[in-house]
């Protein structure tokens, strides 16, 4: 599948896929000032520009998921993760700091992954008896139980 990506400013930085294999296709923070840093405090969430633009196919979404280096190296986190196919405005990623110590992000950074995923499209049907673990709609009776539950 070819998606086509535009960018809002000469100076932003092209999504890459480091392997072949990957799912997700990197993506950067992108400055809108020279020399802009950003500082990511502890237990503070910040809006990190990439300087990109998608054009997500109906029946898609790309969801924006954390870097494994990004996550266990620098304690930044994905929040606020779907980009909508009716979205064409640039994208942000909401990087949330989980650690104790201040992180600083320069241009060129790679702060997220995409990653494209299908769409079911369902309408939600109330069901005012409450048993939601009948059949046709499922073939599970684990009922109510939560972590565990299967274990006993």
């Amino acid at each position: 599948m070819i998606v086509e990506y535009t960018k809002t400013r000469e100076s932003a930085h092209s999504p890459q896929r480091a392997n072949p294999s990957d799912a997700g296709l990197d993506v950067f923070y992108s400055a809108t000032e020279p020399q802009e840093i950003i500082a990511v405090h502890p237990g503070q969430s910040v809006l990190v520009p990439t300087g990109l633009r998608f054009g997500t196919p109906h029946g898609y979404m790309l969801e924006v998921k954390n870097r494994s280096s990004v996550a266990a190296k620098l304690s930044l986190i994905v929040g606020a993760c779907v980009i909508d196919s009716g979205y064409d405005g640039e994208v942000f990623v909401n990087l949330h700091n989980i650690g104790r110590d201040t992180r600083v992000i320069q241009d060129g950074d790679k702060i997220a992954q995409l990653v494209m995923v299908p769409v079911v499209p369902f309408n939600p049907c109330e069901n005012r008896e409450g048993d939601l673990y009948n059949y046709p709609i499922t073939i599970s009776n684990r009922g109510s139980g939560a972590l565990g539950s299967t274990d006993k």
